[in-house]
């Protein structure tokens, strides 16, 4: 009977410690990471998302930014926000890298490229020639640039008519002015910031021709504290709003401009870009905002690959008929029904032809 009872003693012991081990390997599993962790060795320059329960495929996207950084609540924010929504709809892999100078576009694109990345995008007009350059020197690669047109057969192209877009903004702020005096500031010239800068001043001038338009460029796209230098000069100078096509630069415009409004006196307005960037700084300093659907234009492409049919070779051009420029509904808070019902009769004009917006 001693002998029996040990032996049970024993036996229970061991089943104790099988179940142990059963509980530690359930926690352990549920405590790791999916596809994409650990794979950002080398943050803030660059990251992946967050793991997701979408199904399952083998596609790899990755996005390199330009100079403004991936978190510069404009263009190249909305195009991770695109490859983030469409890893929890598919459940491909994505990841960006973050170029802190020119120099980083090219070895940044051929990182994903050796890397066997299924899709490499190259988010803004600098990054042309690096995608140019890689894709020529990797012709089974697939790549994809927003806002410059690079003729190969392996990259696609997407550009938006930012003029059409910038020509309504144009006319809100030609019509709300109290001063007869806005500004813009551009970040750094290019043939893109160009037709921002010609569309606004076209949009104020055709409802306002009273209205002076001040131009001015920060010559970056990162530099948030010579956005707000540049602000603080041209609303000392009355203008009393202010659209700024600057990237992260721009953030610096509505810092300013808080700034001003907190502190009293005359208030001053800023014209949001690429994003609602109400959203972000509030409806007490945004009059509207120039909407940029970069999110639909990358998502769209990257969901291509996804399907197998990329479009290597073309370029598409998104404009205000494509809905891929426009105003977005929060501007109801600031713009009076008047002028939104203006901007709707322009709207019209422009998609139907009877007024084409310059474009330099």
């Amino acid at each position: 009977m001693k002998k029996l009872y040990q032996l049970s003693l024993v036996m229970l012991l061991a089943f104790t410690v099988i179940l142990a081990g059963c509980g530690n390997n359930n926690n352990n599993s549920g405590n790791a990471g999916g596809k994409n962790a650990g794979a950002a060795t080398n943050a803030p320059a660059e990251a992946t998302a967050a793991p997701t329960d979408a199904p399952k495929t083998d596609v790899k996207v990755g996005m390199v930014t330009d100079v403004g950084g991936v978190n510069d609540k404009s263009f190249n924010q909305s195009a991770w926000e695109a490859l983030q929504a469409l890893e929890k709809e598919t459940g491909i892999e994505i990841k960006y890298l973050q170029s802190k100078s020119n120099a980083d576009y090219e070895p940044n694109l051929n990182q994903f490229v050796k890397g066997g990345y299924n899709l490499t995008w190259g988010i803004g007009f600098d990054l042309g020639d690096a995608i140019k350059k890689v894709a020529t020197e990797n012709p089974n690669a697939n790549l994809a640039i927003i806002d410059s047109v690079v003729d190969a057969p392996n990259v696609e192209s997407v550009t938006f008519s930012e003029n059409e877009g910038s020509f309504l903004v144009g006319v809100v702020a030609g019509l709300t002015t109290k001063t007869n005096k806005v500004g813009f500031i551009g970040g750094m010239e290019s043939p893109v910031i160009k037709r921002f800068e010609v569309g606004f001043k076209a949009g104020v001038l055709a409802v306002n021709p009273k209205a002076t338009v001040k131009i001015t460029y920060a010559g970056a796209y990162d530099k948030p504290d010579i956005g707000k230098s540049l602000a603080a000069t041209l609303y000392n100078d009355g203008n009393d709003i202010i659209f700024p096509a600057a990237g992260a630069t721009g953030n610096g415009v509505f810092n300013e401009a808080k700034s001003r409004n907190k502190a009293g006196g005359s208030k001053v307005w800023v014209i949001g870009v690429d994003k609602d960037q109400s959203l972000e700084f509030g409806d007490d300093v945004t009059l509207t905002s120039m909407i940029k659907r970069v999110d639909e234009a990358v998502k769209k492409v990257s969901q291509q690959v996804v399907d197998g049919t990329f479009k290597g070779g073309t370029t598409t051009v998104l404009g205000l008929k494509d809905n891929g420029v426009g105003l977005p509904e929060t501007s109801k808070a600031n713009v009076s029904a008047d002028i939104l019902a203006k901007v709707d009769e322009y709207t019209k004009q422009i998609i139907d032809g009877t007024i084409k917006v310059p474009a330099e």
